[in-house]
């Protein structure tokens, strides 16, 4: 398989795409991102993260204090990626009557 797709399906991940916009707005610890994103299971955003640190996207910062604190942050490549895919989820948004609409068509034409 070509890097460069593994790469893509890592950024633009169901989870991926939303953990890098919501580290657009500010880094999170991992207990608010889960609850910024929303509907995404511990285990889920655990391996999302770890995907996106190790392919450079995701700074993960251990503080060590008690209790322990880890804050999640884009690096200048995540940030980047961020900010592309940020702009393709509001054109997808932006494009949901559009779909829609399609879908129907495609149903009624098919007897569906």
């Amino acid at each position: 398989m070509c890097p460069s797709r593994l790469v893509l399906e890592h950024v633009t991940s169901r989870w991926g795409v939303l953990v890098q916009i919501a580290l657009l707005e500010r880094s999170y610890r991992f207990s608010e991102l889960r609850r910024r994103i929303g509907g995404v299971s511990e285990k889920m955003l655990t391996q999302t993260l770890q995907t996106l640190e190790r392919d450079g996207f995701v700074h993960r910062e251990a503080r060590p204090v008690i209790p322990p604190r880890v804050d999640y942050s884009l690096t200048p490549l995540g940030e980047e990626s961020a900010r592309r895919v940020r702009e393709l989820a509001l054109w997808t948004e932006s494009r949901v009557p559009a779909v829609e609409a399609a879908r129907a068509r495609y149903d009624a034409e098919r007897g569906q």
